[in-house]
């Protein structure tokens, strides 16, 4: 879903706009090369961003040991047992 919503602002990327004080005028282009540059530095960017979380989830994993959790329930009011963990 936040594809569709970035291609059209990397079309923008594209577009160069002129103003013509002189004739009072306002000129649009679309430099294709330009948008392709930029839609490959976004793609880049998320590539690191992607490395970068892989490489943290990497350390967080390696720091974190597992650990047990007793978790005592009681379900039927005040008649229930407690866990005798």
């Amino acid at each position: 879903m936040r594809l569709l919503i970035a291609l059209p602002l990397l079309a923008l990327a594209g577009c160069q706009v002129t103003k013509d004080d002189a004739n009072d005028t306002i000129s649009m282009t679309y430099n294709e090369e330009v948008a392709e540059n930029a839609a490959a530095d976004a793609s880049n960017i998320a590539a690191d961003v992607a490395n970068d979380v892989e490489n943290t989830a990497t350390k967080i994993g390696d720091k974190v040991e597992n650990t047990d959790v007793d978790v005592d329930v009681k379900t039927d009011g005040s008649n229930a047992q407690a866990n005798a963990n």
